[in-house]
């Protein structure tokens, strides 16, 4: 199958960070369908070999494990094209049209990866140029929009030049292993479904903690804050793939319909349960890995006096007959102890504990990152003759599966994984727009409580868990976060 992948935005932070690398690796591990190109669009004036001497010293920056050989770059670098473009111009477009329709490549995906303010104005030039046949796929990445009224914006110009299934809303955790692993470890094994309920389930803890702050990024970040940038997408499309129902088939709409009912379901905020339930802070200097790092309102282009949350915890339900009255806890923050992303599945202890000092349940660790993997935490008896009131004491043990370790020669990354399924047309891994929209619905008012009640976030020492609130949160229901347990 030929294709055509083009890249707005070639020159940027993402292209060369992200995706770059990520084709790379589909190329080097052979899943990059032959008969393919890669264009880079931008504004500045380069040549194809300019564009690729700008990817191979770029590519220096990235993983060792994951950096090409010069004969490696030389034969992908074959596949890298570059071409100006002003996106504000119509007549750029027509010069993109002509050199697309010069081959005719059976697949052509479009990959936005611009400032989100672009989206609509290029979409609108794409549909008026008309570059959005059957064959063609847009991509793209978020954030997609800043509230619910920006996200619909966007959704009504894709809809006004391509078919709901012709984009692709892009969402990296999504092509993360473990997450897919989600789906086979509740519906193809029989083990865990029967217990997947309220009846057996105490509480469902999701924690994506990053040790880096802003960075470089200190104005971008202050117009975004955790809520929108990790929350209103990553946490949420966990969430959801924890807590839906069993889909009829494995089809990306069916998959997708039950994904939308979770978000349906999600218990409505008002002013007064943000108060209670929800969590927001901001990281102050401390120490990270040893070093020093300055606060958030030090870093670089952070405005004086920013209310900017750099950390959200809160406490939500699913409003059905599965999950009535089971806690969702959900977490993130920069400048936090590790870089960490895990669910916890904790169970309901025993109904009546006949060993003594019994009072550790079960739980299922599902990790992110760094590493993939699964923990089952079990409790067992030692057989060393330690008792009390002659009978045995249980201690925890776990089971541990790395997916790294069991799939070695399989792996691949979040990025690679999608691109791959943009160039496929697999949607399964792909957010609909519903979804999007419903998601910024339960998300507002969180914004609209903090916008007027204009509180300083809780401040909390880089290098930490985040503020102490956050810890009181879930502890009000008798639990603790993972690392407190």
């Amino acid at each position: 199958m030929s294709f055509d992948l083009v890249l707005f935005g070639g020159t940027g932070d993402l292209a060369w960070r992200k995706l770059m690398p990520a084709l790379f690796q589909a190329w080097r591990h052979g899943k990059l369908p032959a008969g393919g190109r890669i264009l880079a669009v931008a504004r500045d004036e380069r040549s194809d070999a300019e564009y690729r001497n700008y990817i191979r010293e770029k590519f220096a920056g990235v993983d060792e494990s994951k950096q090409p050989s010069d004969e490696e770059f030389a034969r992908f670098a074959e596949l890298l094209h570059y071409r100006r473009m002003d996106l504000a111009q119509p007549e750029h477009y027509g010069g993109l049209k002509h050199w697309l329709e010069e081959r005719g490549a059976d697949t052509v995906v479009l990959f936005l990866a611009t400032s989100p303010h672009l989206f609509v104005p290029v979409v609108q030039q794409l549909g008026a140029a008309g570059i959005n046949g059957a064959n063609v796929r847009l991509v793209l990445e978020k954030p997609l929009g800043h509230d619910l009224a920006s996200a619909q914006e966007i959704n009504r110009a894709v809809k006004a030049s391509f078919r709901e299934e012709q984009a692709l809303r892009i969402d990296h955790y999504l092509g993360k292993p473990a997450v897919q692993n989600l789906m086979a470890l509740r519906f193809g094994n029989a083990l865990f479904e029967p217990l997947w309920r309220r009846e057996s389930i105490a509480n469902i803890q999701i924690t994506i903690a990053e040790s880096i702050g802003v960075g470089t990024r200190g104005d971008f970040y202050d117009t975004t804050g955790a809520l929108r940038d990790m929350v209103q997408n990553h946490a949420l499309q966990l969430l959801t793939m924890i807590a839906m129902e069993p889909p009829s088939t494995s089809d990306a709409d069916a998959i997708r319909d039950e994904k939308l009912k979770v978000l349906r379901s999600l218990k409505p905020f008002t002013p007064e349960s943000v108060a209670r339930d929800v969590v927001r802070g901001q990281y102050r200097a401390g120490t990270v890995d040893g070093k020093a790092v300055p606060g958030y309102l030090e870093e670089q282009k952070v405005p004086p006096g920013s209310v900017c949350e750099t950390f959200v915890a809160l406490r939500t339900e699913v409003q059905n007959w599965r999950w009535a009255g089971v806690p969702f806890y959900l977490r993130t923050g920069k400048r936090l102890a590790a870089r960490d992303a895990h669910i916890v599945v904790n169970f309901r202890e025993v109904p009546h504990p006949i060993f003594p000092g019994t009072h550790q349940a079960n739980k299922l660790v599902i990790k992110l990152q760094p590493e993939d993997g699964l923990e089952l935490h079990l409790l067992a008896a030692k057989g060393s003759g330690a008792s009390a009131n002659g009978q045995e004491m249980l201690s925890p043990v776990s089971l541990d599966l790395d997916f790294d370790k069991a799939f070695l020669s399989e792996r691949v990354g979040g990025y690679e994984r999608l691109l791959m399924d943009a160039i496929a047309g697999r949607l399964n891994l792909f957010v609909r727009s519903d979804e999007q929209e419903q998601a910024w619905r339960w998300v507002e008012p969180i914004l609209h409580a903090w916008a007027a009640e204009p509180s300083a976030p809780r401040p909390y020492a880089a290098g930490g868990w985040g503020p102490a609130a956050a810890s009181a949160l879930v502890a009000r229901d008798g639990c603790a976060w993972a690392e407190e347990q």
